[in-house]
C-alpha cells in the first residue's frame, strides 16, 4: 500500500507540471520538452521529474537550467492542485532513454544489414568447428 500514493502523486505531478510548463512558463530558452516520468519519495517530500528535450546538448542544458530555476514558482501550484500538505522539492533531470533506444535500434539495424550482406549458411563450417 505504501507504494501506491507516491506513484499516484508522480502521475499527478507529471500532469500538473506539463500544463504549467505549457501554459505558464513562457521562456524562449525552453526547447521542446516532454515529461517522460517522475519518481516521488515515500514521504512525498522529494520528486525527480525526467524530461526529454529536442535539440543539441546546449539546448538540453539550458532547458534544464530554466526548469530547475522555475521550480519555486511551480511548487505551490503543484501542492495546491495535488492537494498535498507539503510542497515537494522538485528536481528536473534529463532522460536519455529515447536516445539510448534510438542507438540500440540503429545497432540492431546494422546487424540486420550485415546479416543480409554476409549470410551464414547452415552447412558452412565456422572456425571453431574446424
Amino acid at each position: 500500500m505504501s507504494g501506491i500514493r507516491p506513484e499516484r502523486v508522480a502521475t499527478q505531478l507529471i500532469d500538473i507540471l506539463s500544463e504549467l510548463i505549457r501554459k505558464e512558463l513562457r521562456d524562449p530558452r525552453i526547447g521542446f520538452v516532454t515529461l517522460t516520468g517522475a519518481t516521488v519519495s515515500h514521504d512525498l517530500r522529494h520528486a525527480k521529474v525526467f524530461v526529454s528535450v529536442m535539440g543539441d546538448e546546449e539546448a538540453r542544458k539550458q532547458t534544464l537550467r530554466v526548469l530547475n530555476g522555475a521550480v519555486g514558482a511551480m511548487r505551490g501550484e503543484v501542492t495546491r492542485q495535488a492537494r498535498l500538505r507539503v510542497a515537494p522539492e522538485i528536481i528536473f533531470a534529463y532522460d536519455d532513454g529515447i536516445e539510448r533506444g534510438q542507438r540500440i535500434f540503429a545497432l540492431l539495424n546494422d546487424i540486420e544489414e550485415d546479416r543480409k550482406l554476409n549470410p551464414i549458411l547452415p552447412d558452412e563450417e565456422t572456425p571453431e568447428e574446424a
